[in-house]
């Protein structure tokens, strides 16, 4: 972090929308917005040169979209988190955005107040989805989610998941519960497959909405 605090970079196509966030959060004794981009190509640049903790992402931006973005700077290994402050909160772009490596996904009118936590949230890398995306999420079983499979996993794998929902690493994990990093690693792979999974940012998305995250 820097001097003052999580380090946050503003992408929203309004720029009403950017000096509305900028206002809520400089007010913030421990957040710092370092920059503000106005479409998904030039955030991701910026991305790239100020190296922000979070950056506050819209979804529908005009030429390079916040969800391409996404795609870009996991491709560019970028380990920036990215809260999704957006108005659609249709299943078609929930999903592609949370797919993509989004850590949070809240609405433009959050209060104030809870945007900042957001940020907390996912800087400390915690999922975070307003009950309105969850209630998205779960409104159809999709391929891919592992809906209903929860039940095969073991006791030990669920407490994995848990603390994968928690944003530790397997390092942490394996710590945490007195266990080598090699068993953490087929943990994880066991429950990727167990539940049809992808990635770990799939797994814990899943493990927030099946109420196994602290």
């Amino acid at each position: 972090m820097g001097d003052k605090g999580i380090r946050v970079l503003l992408v929203d196509d309004h720029q009403v929308v950017r000096r509305g966030l900028r206002t809520f959060l400089e007010v913030q004794d421990d957040i710092e917005v370092v920059g503000e981009a106005a479409d998904g190509a030039e955030g991701v640049e910026q991305a790239q040169e100020l190296c922000p903790d979070v950056v506050l992402m819209d979804v529908k931006m005009p030429g390079m979209d916040g969800i391409e973005a996404l795609r870009r700077l996991r491709a560019l290994d970028n380990p920036v988190k990215v809260l999704v402050v957006t108005s659609f909160m249709e299943r078609r772009t929930v999903i592609p955005a949370l797919r993509a490596g989004a850590s949070g996904y809240v609405y433009k009118d959050i209060d104030p107040d809870a945007l900042a936590g957001a940020v907390r949230s996912v800087y400390a890398g915690h999922v975070l989805l307003q009950p309105e995306v969850a209630d998205v999420l779960l409104s159809e079983d999709e391929p891919g989610t592992g809906q209903g499979r929860g039940t095969s996993l073991t006791e030990r794998e669920r407490e994995v998941l848990a603390l994968i929902a928690d944003g530790r690493s397997n390092r942490e994990i394996a710590r945490a519960l007195v266990l080598s990093e090699k068993t953490v690693k087929t943990h994880v792979s066991n429950i990727l497959m167990k539940l049809d999974l992808a990635d770990r940012t799939q797994a814990a998305l899943w493990a927030v909405r099946h109420g196994l995250s602290s």
